[in-house]
């Protein structure tokens, strides 16, 4: 969820009704604790400081524990080390899921992370660099053991990206073996899949990403299913207009809490998935694609809309 889950899409989220947790976006240890001009909107904790989880990724430990005390300083639900990403600029340096390749190096990490703060320490990781569920099972069991109090699982290895579906079954299996709570992260296209999983019994909780971008009311919808047993979480009606008023949302928000050398790039990164909700998608994006300022953004989203009345 790089340059995606900032505060601008917390805030438009809230604004549907919110969710239970609200997890940062990779925030690299060695910068924060270097001090890095940006660090402040990487840490900035609203709307809601107290549901949110700090992401710290890197692949030194001391750095880690160093950044964890740093951010044990400021209101927040948890700190969460990721040791999931597989991107090649991550694992290359070591950290994301180059973590799982040894449970010692991980457990002695999570040691001194843990010794740096008081709050709910996180990990969220996949089945591993190959698919060996003994070995995913003992590898947790190690950070279990130094103190980590939430594992997220997302079930697929750290080689696999998207080619195949997520194995749900592991998370179940992970929570049946570990004593901490699972949370399980994968697939989930829309509320209907929020709530069945949710339903299953299968885990401690259901994390959303990228659909969650394409659709910041999906919480919203899910929850009201839960809340009125029999009622379709699908069924929320999503008009040009609303999509139109929630794009120009969002740029405005963006504006007001990230600086103007993040817009063009945040900007992107959401309409690459918001867009989808559009029949001719891939056609506005490249549209919005062409801007280089929030303005023209702006006036691209409203002007495709104003010339096509069926969306």
């Amino acid at each position: 969820m790089a340059e995606l889950s900032h505060r601008p899409l917390r805030e438009l989220i809230e604004g549907f009704g919110g969710c239970d947790e609200y997890f940062t976006e990779m925030i690299s240890a060695g910068a924060l604790i270097g001090g890095g001009p940006f660090e402040s909107f990487y840490t900035d904790g609203g709307p809601c400081p107290e549901k949110l989880v700090y992401q710290l990724v890197g692949s030194d430990s001391g750095h880690l524990a160093a950044a964890a005390a740093l951010l044990d300083r400021l209101e927040c639900r948890g700190i969460d080390i990721n040791m999931g990403c597989s991107a090649p600029a991550i694992t290359r340096t070591g950290a994301g899921v180059r973590w799982m390749a040894s449970a010692d190096r991980a457990a002695a990490m999570i040691a001194r992370v843990r010794s740096a703060t008081q709050k709910r320490l996180s990990v969220k990781l996949r089945t591993g660099l190959d698919d060996d569920f003994d070995y995913l099972v003992g590898f947790c069991r190690r950070l279990e053991a130094e103190g980590v109090e939430l594992i997220t699982l997302h079930p697929r290895t750290g080689r696999e990206k998207f080619k195949r579906k997520a194995r749900w079954e592991y998370v179940a299996a992970l929570r049946s073996a570990l004593k901490i709570p699972v949370a399980g992260n994968g697939d989930i296209a829309g509320p209907e899949d929020l709530v069945r999983r949710a339903a299953s019994g299968c885990c401690d909780a259901v994390m959303a990403g990228r659909a969650a971008v394409q659709q910041p009311w999906l919480f919203a919808q899910a929850r009201e299913a839960q809340e009125v047993p029999g009622t379709n979480p699908g069924t929320k009606t999503v008009t040009g207009a609303f999509l139109e008023e929630t794009g120009l949302r969002f740029l405005e928000l963006l504006a007001k809490y990230q600086p103007p050398e993040f817009h063009i790039s945040r900007s992107r990164r959401f309409f690459n998935y918001f867009c989808d909700n559009l029949k001719w998608g891939t056609y506005v994006k490249n549209l919005l694609n062409r801007e280089t300022e929030l303005r023209g953004v702006a006036k691209a989203w409203s002007g495709y809309f104003a010339e096509h009345p069926e969306e």
